[in-house]
């Protein structure tokens, strides 16, 4: 009977061994499941999250910039003359009315500032400047070009790397007196408020598109023009002609057409088959606009 018992004791302890092994392993099986899950809920959670925050995510909208000391004349003109170098054809019927000023070659930037907004002050002139440092709020609508044949202390104003403001007459009297001439002014870049949405005016012929980009809001200005047909146009960069005319030799004719903006923030606004597929060489359409 000993043996047996031996025997009998013996395959005991080695069952008792394997099922501790099992247990050991099953347990770390699951342990491993259970981290595993958890990990990958993690990045699932955090790549959510980032989904979640690039979905959410806008680029703020366009602020009032820092106050900037720079100086300010003013020029004769008309509403279809104070718009000219940036494209504009009617500043008071394209909605911005008088108040425009004609900038600087560092500001004007090759016609990037076309449409930006600004308010000015006349300061540190009691003698000419308006009581109370009233504000004038305008739109860079044309270009002050420089003169190098004068010094820009002397009457080249618009050299650069100065910083000058060329208003039109009918609104310099809001901020200075005529006799002034030239006035020391701070100003900073402001949100241009829009009435409607941006305009678009196609012009040229079937091999030659012109587009003049108009009321735009938020910054005002564009850097970027991209049309996209409903056919067999894909999306296509315009290049900027002058001001905010923009250009292409891409068939656009026969289809509807989608025009995407990008102003000096960054932001975009896309205007979906804003001009139907029938559309006309002279029509102006109207697509959605930066708040």
């Amino acid at each position: 009977m000993a043996l047996p018992l031996r025997a009998l004791l013996g395959l005991l302890l080695l069952l008792v061994l394997v099922l501790s092994d099992y247990v050991n392993a099953n347990l770390h099986l699951r342990n491993g499941q259970r981290v595993a899950h958890h990990h990958h809920t993690g990045r699932g959670q955090r790549g959510h999250g980032k989904l979640a925050l690039h979905l959410k995510h806008h680029r703020p909208k366009f602020k009032p910039g820092p106050w900037t000391h720079a100086h300010a004349t003013f020029y004769e003109g008309g509403s279809g003359t104070f718009g000219g170098a940036c494209g504009y054809d009617d500043v008071v019927k394209e909605g911005y009315g008088l108040q425009t000023v004609a900038l600087s070659e560092a500001l004007f930037n090759k016609g990037e500032a076309c449409g930006a907004c600004y308010e000015i002050k006349c300061v540190d002139d009691p003698q000419w400047c308006k009581p109370g440092q009233p504000s004038l709020i305008v739109t860079g609508t044309n270009h002050c070009p420089p003169n190098y044949y004068q010094s820009s202390e002397n009457g080249g104003w618009c050299n650069p790397p100065l910083h000058h403001f060329d208003i039109a007459k009918p609104v310099f009297l809001n901020v200075a007196e005529y006799k002034a001439g030239i006035i020391p002014i701070i100003y900073r870049r402001i949100p241009c408020r829009k009435l409607g949405g941006i305009r678009f005016t196609i012009s040229g012929n079937p091999y030659f598109n012109e587009v003049l980009v108009w009321n735009v809001g938020g910054a005002g200005d564009v850097v970027g023009v991209q049309v996209k047909g409903s056919k067999k146009l894909k999306w296509t960069p315009m290049n900027r002609m002058w001001g905010q005319k923009w250009v292409t030799n891409a068939m656009m004719v026969g289809e509807s057409l989608t025009f995407r903006v990008r102003a000096s923030d960054g932001r975009f606004s896309t205007a979906w088959h804003v001009a139907p597929k029938t559309w006309q060489f002279g029509q102006t359409f109207e697509g959605k606009n930066f708040k």
